[in-house]
């Protein structure tokens, strides 16, 4: 099986494809499978970018939306998770994963998918230890507090995805797991991102929650993005254990590394994404936990029993099949010769994908909870006990370490231009 593996995609998705397609024709072989490392920017329409934590004169309309309306198709499948940088809007509709788009799947905030019988996991997001004890507590329309919380990683999603036991073979994150340059030419590294080295030499470069996932699941294969750059390391898990080859991407730009593309031994197909039965599991067994509100809830590193809803999954899986819902759109597509109707609401919208994965599974949709004041569209197409009382304030105050790289390249180059 072949894979092209790309880092930030920025909503340059006519450009990937059309990269991908060049190397098809100039070497004569076929990749099965595209995976975007975060910042895809699933963007729908005008009120999409609303949502996009992006200086509004940066803020582009780009090509998924052509992906989006069926103007055009993906010429290969194509997995994605989120970064810091997308219509988290939309992504919040695909909360639990789902197609964006034919063709085109979103992993969800965590996930674990199978494509043929490689299993892929990814974790969306950035870390932010500020925000990574509370709950998913922003609502669309998001203010200028949430808009940038929304992508920050939650520990109820790493709690779930620590509780996966069979072997993950590619993992995916937005950004690198802590320490990881310990493995690398951390040196050329810095030479190439000299603002970097601050934080390498403190050993805070990169996501904690990364970090644990990694030394958890221990995949032989680990892709990130967010720090537009190209960055091999190999990690070896204790002596003589397994190993893990992590490559980090850049964006897509013009003569920057942006692609990669892994062969991996596989079976002999089909090539499609279908859901994983142990993480609809995990998914059945953890969801009346997922936290809604700013409370801080902490998780620690207990292990839950799934095996009543492996086999309560594995029955239903038999009867219905393990291919993801059908694709629908929500809200009318961007048309560039005119601009979206004043009247549509940017609110939060139920996506029915959403709603036939949670009835699949027999659980409540929760996504919509908590707030009062939260509107709701009708679109047209055992751990709660032990939550603190700590409340974090409307003002989200300073956001750690690297968060936005696109800010800090600007700034390192003095220049007032959105990389």
């Amino acid at each position: 099986m072949r894979i092209a593996v790309e880092g930030c995609m920025h909503g340059e998705l006519d450009n990937v494809y059309a990269t991908i397609l060049y190397i098809e024709k100039l070497h004569n072989t076929k990749i099965d499978l595209l995976i975007c490392c975060g910042d895809f920017q699933a963007v729908r329409n005008e009120h999409d970018l609303e949502s996009l934590n992006v200086k509004p004169k940066y803020r582009s309309m780009n090509s998924f939306w052509k992906y989006y309306s069926g103007q055009e198709v993906a010429p290969i499948p194509t997995i994605f998770i989120g970064g810091n940088h997308e219509a988290s809007n939309y992504l919040w509709e695909l909360y639990y994963g789902g197609w964006a788009a034919p063709n085109i799947y979103f992993l969800g905030f965590a996930g674990v998918i199978k494509f043929g019988n490689i299993r892929i996991g990814g974790l969306s997001g950035i870390y932010n230890a500020y925000h990574y004890n509370l709950g998913h507590y922003e609502r669309p329309p998001y203010n200028e507090s949430d808009i940038r919380s929304i992508y920050h990683v939650r520990e109820y999603d790493v709690y779930k995805l620590l509780q996966v036991e069979e072997p993950i073979d590619i993992f995916i994150s937005h950004d690198w797991p802590r320490a990881i340059t310990d493995y690398g030419n951390w040196k050329d590294l810095v030479r190439r991102k000299s603002f970097f080295e601050k934080e390498i030499q403190e050993g805070t470069l990169g996501s904690k929650a990364a970090e644990e996932l990694l030394d958890k699941l221990k995949p032989p294969y680990w892709f990130s993005a967010h720090l537009h750059c190209k960055f091999p390391a190999i990690v070896q898990h204790g002596e003589g254990g397994p190993i893990t080859e992590f490559l980090a991407l850049d964006k897509c730009l013009p003569g920057r590394q942006f692609l990669q593309i892994l062969e991996i031994e596989s079976g002999p197909g089909p090539y499609e994404i279908q859901y994983d039965e142990e993480w609809l599991a995990i998914t059945r067994k953890l969801n009346s936990l997922l936290p809604l509100t700013k409370k801080s809830v902490q998780f620690g590193d207990q292990k839950v029993d799934i095996q009543d809803d492996r086999h309560w999954v594995a029955n239903k899986l038999k009867v219905r099949g393990s291919k993801p819902f059908d694709f629908t759109q929500t809200v009318p597509s961007y048309k560039p010769s005119q601009s979206i109707s004043n009247n549509f609401s940017s609110g939060y919208c139920r996506n029915p994908q959403t709603e036939l994965f949670l009835q699949f599974l027999g659980l409540p949709y929760l996504l919509d909870g908590t707030r009062e004041s939260q509107t709701q569209i009708q679109c047209p197409m055992p751990l709660n006990s032990g939550e603190a009382s700590y409340h974090a304030s409307d003002n989200d105050g300073e956001y750690s370490a690297i968060d936005d790289v696109d800010e800090i390249e600007g700034l390192a180059e003095a220049g007032d231009v959105e990389t």
